[in-house]
C-alpha cells in the first residue's frame, strides 16, 4: 500500500513505501524524478494511471511523475489519478487548485457524545481522508457504547444560521447529511441544499446502532419528499430501506427490489447497505439502469460503532477530491472495510470503528 504523507508541509509531498519507511525525503519535483523511481523501484506506473480528466494548476508531483515516464511536463488539465496510483489507499488529495486548501466537506449531523458516530465519526473520516471537515449540529446526543440515552433536536433558527454561516463564508464541494431528527429540521436543510450544486450524500438515518429511534415518524415523508430527491447518493440500510419504502430485504436477492424502490424516490444514485444480511456483506449500488455489487469479507469484529456515517461522510469525501460516483464508493466501502477490521472495545458495550487505522498502519 503506498500513502501519500501531507505532514511534509503544505504543497509538499512524500510517499510511504509499504513497511511505512517516507521516500523521498524532500519534496518531489521535476529534478528529484531519477529518487523517485529509485524510490519505487519495480513498481510498474504507466501513463494510464496517472493522467485524469481533473482539471486544475499542476502541482510538483506532476512534473515528478511525468519525468519519471520520460513525458512532456504536464498541462494544466491533467491531474494525478489518485484511484490508480495508490491502489484505492490514499491519505489527501493531489486533486487541488491550491495545495494549502483541501477540498471542503460539510456534515449536517447529530452530534455523538461517545465520539465513535455522527458529527464526531464524519470529521475524522473527513479528516483521514485528506478534506477540510465542517459541520452544522442539528441535534445533540447523550450516548456511549451501549446506546442512546436521549437526544435534542437544535432550534431551527441554530441549524439555519450554521448553514447560512458555512455556504456563505466557506463554501463547500461536497456534503453529507445524517441524522435531522424532525420534519422542520429535514425541510430547512433542503431548503439550503437546493440552492447548491454539489455532490449530496444523504444517510437517512432512523436508528442508531443500538436500536435507538433517532428520527420522529412524522419526518419519513420529509426525508421523501424533501431531502433524497436532492441527493447524488443515497446510503439507506435494511431498516432505513423498510422505513422509507416498506420493502423489507431478508437475503441478497432483494437488493435490486430495495434499490429500485429508494431510487424512485428521486437520488441520482443508491447504495443498499446490506451488511446486516447473514452471510458475506454485500452493497448495492444502483442508478437507474445498472446495478453493482460490492463485498468484502465477514470480520470478526463487534466494534462497529458509526460504520454508516463513516462510510456516508468517506463517499462525500471522496466525491470532494473528485471521484466519480462508483470510484468514490468503491474507494469509500474499502476504507470502511478497515476501518472495522480495526474497530476497538470502548465502554461496555460496542466500540468505534478505527478511523485512524491507516496512519496507524503506516507507523507499523
Amino acid at each position: 500500500m503506498w500513502l501519500r504523507d501531507r505532514r511534509v508541509g503544505p504543497g509538499r509531498f512524500r510517499f510511504l513505501r509499504p513497511d511505512g519507511q517516507p521516500v523521498p525525503e524532500n519534496a518531489p519535483s521535476a529534478p528529484a524524478a531519477s529518487r523517485l523511481e529509485d524510490a519505487l523501484g519495480d513498481l510498474e506506473i504507466t501513463a494510464e494511471t496517472i493522467l485524469s480528466r481533473w482539471g486544475g494548476e499542476r502541482l510538483d508531483l506532476d512534473a515528478a511523475l511525468f519525468a519519471l515516464l520520460n513525458r512532456p511536463e504536464p498541462s494544466s488539465t491533467v491531474r494525478p489519478e489518485l484511484p490508480d496510483l495508490v491502489g484505492g489507499h490514499c491519505v489527501g488529495s493531489y486533486a487541488r487548485l491550491d495545495p494549502m486548501t483541501p477540498p471542503r466537506v460539510l456534515t449536517v449531523a447529530g452530534s455523538d457524545s461517545g465520539g465513535g458516530a455522527g458529527i464526531q465519526a464524519d470529521l475524522k473520516t473527513m479528516l483521514a481522508l485528506g478534506v477540510h471537515g465542517m459541520s452544522v449540529i442539528a441535534a445533540v446526543t447523550a450516548q456511549n457504547s451501549v446506546g442512546v440515552q436521549g437526544y435534542w433536536e437544535l432550534p431551527v433558527e441554530a441549524v439555519r444560521a450554521q448553514l447560512s454561516s458555512v455556504l456563505g463564508d466557506i463554501g463547500v464541494d461536497a456534503v453529507k447529511t445524517g441524522m435531522l431528527a424532525s420534519t422542520a429540521l429535514v425541510e430547512t436543510v433542503a431548503d439550503a441544499l437546493a440552492g447548491i450544486s454539489v455532490p449530496v450524500v444523504v444517510d437517512p438515518v432512523g436508528m442508531s446502532k443500538h436500536g435507538d429511534p433517532l428520527l420522529a415518524p412524522d419526518a419519513v415523508e420529509a426525508i421523501r419528499e424533501r431531502l433524497l430527491p436532492l441527493a447524488t447518493v443515497a446510503t439507506p440500510n435494511l431498516y432505513e430501506v423498510a422505513q422509507l419504502t416498506g420493502v423489507r430485504v431478508t437475503d441478497e436477492s432483494g437488493l435490486r427490489e430495495a434499490a429500485e424502490a429508494v431510487h424512485a424516490l428521486g437520488p441520482r444514485w443508491v447504495l443498499i447497505k446490506g451488511g446486516h444480511l447473514v452471510g458475506e456483506p454485500v452493497d448495492l449500488l444502483y442508478d437507474g439502469r445498472s446495478a453493482t455489487e460490492l463485498r468484502a469479507p465477514r470480520l470478526d469484529n463487534r466494534h462497529t460503532h458509526g460504520t454508516g456515517c463513516t462510510l456516508a461522510s468517506a463517499i462525500a469525501s471522496y466525491l470532494a477530491l473528485g471521484f466519480e460516483v462508483p470510484a468514490a464508493v468503491e474507494a469509500a466501502k474499502d476504507y470502511v472495510t478497515g476501518a472495522i477490521a480495526q474497530g476497538f472495545a470502548l465502554g461496555s458495550g460496542i466500540g468505534p470503528v478505527d478511523h485512524g487505522w491507516r496512519w496507524r498502519d503506516a507507523r507499523t
